[in-house]
């Protein structure tokens, strides 16, 4: 599992090519289809009668999940923004030159 010391990398920008986005969100999408399996047998795993807790494993698990998910939303709109051409652009800022 990464952490998010790990995840954070020295430049947050996401690369412009598209391919790379995308072979990174098939990567993403198959690292957390992982994390669901073994988030599902810690579940399975517990026996509340015997004391039997995964709670904390779970929990992070479940954080992990939800990261991955975020990154994998990040690249798709950066592939949406670079097809259709407004990418780069500061927020708010209008490809045709209006801000209304």
């Amino acid at each position: 599992m990464t952490t998010v010391k790990e995840s954070k990398s020295a430049e947050p920008r996401l690369s412009d090519d598209i391919p790379t986005l995308e072979k990174e969100i098939k990567e993403m999408t198959l690292e957390q289809e992982n994390v669901i399996k073994s988030k599902q047998d810690f579940m399975e795993a517990e026996d509340f009668k015997k004391g039997i807790y995964h709670h904390t494993e779970i929990h992070e698990l479940q954080q992990e999940k939800l990261r991955l998910g975020v990154d994998i939303q990040f690249r798709v709109n950066k592939i949406n923004r670079i097809k259709l051409g407004i990418d780069g652009m500061q927020p708010g800022e209008d490809p045709n030159g209006f801000v209304f």
